[in-house]
């Protein structure tokens, strides 16, 4: 029994040996061991500008821009501009040949005559002829009704004395009503010349005649194209002598000082977006050159440009006097959100799990995870809402390359 007891509590005092053993490995383990070497970086308050950068292409305002087109089919005759010149308002920029456009005005001009004279007649009840003519059977009618009329008055009163017959008076009768109905008819014609259909018809032929004799003299006038506006010509993609069809571009120019860029932010950017922000614009030949606007219209809509799903914005631009040319490539950046006063660290610092961001606070040489509310960012920049203090330390990352985690033990590197 006493033997029993002896080797219990042996193997007690074993196990509790290798269990305190245990515990001051442990001890003595956390206290040496290495301390990894992390980037640290300060909470600060500071000035937080969030922009979103995207790429654009430079175009005229729409009501600073101005296309010539070809008026009709034909040669182009004279050019007196070269592309980039600046132009005048009135000045004579290009000729067509009009040859045949004159032709087509000539023959739109006699259509329109005809047509006039045909409604003008109707409305005097025919021509000069006919109107004589319709006199004449009037005139005529009238002497045959009043011959009627005598011819039944007379045999009326030899009915009464027994010379004439009732048969003689009943034809003497309607010879009358047939002389009276034909005058009423030539009447009606003097009173009423043309039917209201008549009427209408021949006023559309005028209104039609008279669009096309203003389309053919539209076009012998666009023949000679002259600037709307003073402007710089930057696109003449026709050369002299050249034949082209109607609608043909012939020349484009532009008040370049007044300009817009047609934007393209990518789709996740667009809420971001809002008319009246302010926007920077470069362009890759002008170095160090920078352009400013703002946005005057956000998308609509969602479109596929080259490879990417975007929307079109469109940026008026401030400050451009004549130095940026149409359908340049240009670098825009948009302006979203500048907090004068944000407390915020360094991009590096945030992290998230399960859509939760938090960030490793530094405290007496341990990392300590701590949760964070996150507002507006930039490419360097976080703003922190709440989780942190002006003055704390966070840590960005380790020299090493070994991973970081809530209380492992760092040496700040800065």
């Amino acid at each position: 029994m006493a033997t029993k007891k002896t080797r219990t509590r042996s193997r007690w005092i074993w196990l509790s040996t290798a269990v305190g053993l245990i515990i001051i490995f442990y001890f003595v383990r956390m206290a040496t061991r290495t301390r990894i070497p992390v980037r640290t970086a300060p909470v600060v308050r500071s000035e937080l500008r969030s922009t979103v950068p995207t790429n654009g292409k430079v175009e005229p305002q729409p009501l600073a821009n101005y296309e010539a087109h070809a008026p009709f089919p034909g040669i182009v005759k004279s050019i007196y501009v070269h592309g980039g010149e600046k132009v005048t308002k009135g000045e004579l920029l290009l000729v067509m040949d009009d040859t045949d456009a004159r032709a087509r005005l000539a023959t739109a001009l006699a259509a329109l005559r005809n047509a006039q004279d045909n409604y003008t007649t109707l409305l005097q009840g025919g021509t000069q002829q006919q109107r004589i003519t319709l006199q004449g059977e009037l005139t005529k009618a009238r002497i045959d009704r009043d011959q009627a009329l005598r011819d039944l008055a007379a045999l009326q009163k030899l009915e009464s004395t027994g010379a004439a017959s009732s048969s003689e008076v009943a034809a003497a009768k309607q010879r009358l009503a047939m002389d009276n109905a034909s005058l009423n008819v030539l009447e009606q014609r003097e009173k009423d010349p043309y039917d209201a259909s008549d009427l209408s018809r021949a006023k559309s032929a005028v209104a039609e005649a008279q669009a096309g004799y203003a389309a053919a003299q539209q076009a012998v006038n666009q023949a000679n194209v002259r600037a709307p506006f003073n402007g710089t010509v930057y696109l003449i993609p026709v050369s002299r002598t050249e034949y082209v069809q109607q609608g043909d571009l012939l020349l484009e120019m532009a008040d370049l000082s007044k300009m817009q860029v047609r934007a393209y932010f990518d789709e996740p950017e667009i809420g971001k977006l809002r008319a009246g922000q302010s926007v920077t614009i470069q362009w890759d030949a002008q170095p160090g050159r920078v352009w400013h606007g703002q946005i005057i219209r956000v998308p609509s809509t969602i479109i596929s440009y080259t490879t990417r799903n975007v929307g079109e914005v469109l940026v008026r631009i401030d400050d451009a006097h004549d130095d940026l040319l149409p359908n340049t490539n240009v670098r825009v950046t948009a302006l979203v959100a500048n907090i004068p006063d944000a407390i915020n660290v360094p991009r590096e610092a945030l992290h998230s799990e399960g859509g939760q961001p938090y960030v490793y606070i530094v405290s007496k040489g341990y990392l300590h995870r701590t949760p964070v509310v996150v507002g507006n960012l930039n490419l360097t920049q976080v703003q922190i809402i709440s989780g942190l203090k002006q003055g704390q330390i966070v840590a960005l990352g380790s020299t090493n390359g070994q991973p970081i985690g809530d209380g492992v033990p760092i040496t700040e590197v800065r």
